[in-house]
C-alpha cells in the first residue's frame, strides 16, 4: 500500500514540474514581443473585429 502512495506522489511532482515548464515557455514567448509588435497586433485585431461587425 505504501508503494502506491509513493507512485501517486511522484506522479504529482511530475505534473507540477510539467506545468511549470509550460508556464515558463509561455512567459518567455510573451516577453519576446516588442511594444511595437504588440501595438501592431492590437490594431490588426481591432480592424478584423470591425470588419466582422459590419459584414
Amino acid at each position: 500500500m505504501r508503494s502506491i502512495w509513493k507512485w501517486v506522489g511522484l506522479a504529482g511532482v511530475a505534473g507540477v514540474v510539467a506545468g511549470g515548464v509550460l508556464v515558463a515557455r509561455d512567459q518567455r514567448r510573451r516577453n519576446s514581443y516588442t511594444p511595437e509588435d504588440i501595438r501592431a497586433r492590437l490594431h490588426q485585431r481591432l480592424a478584423e473585429s470591425e470588419r466582422q461587425d459590419r459584414g
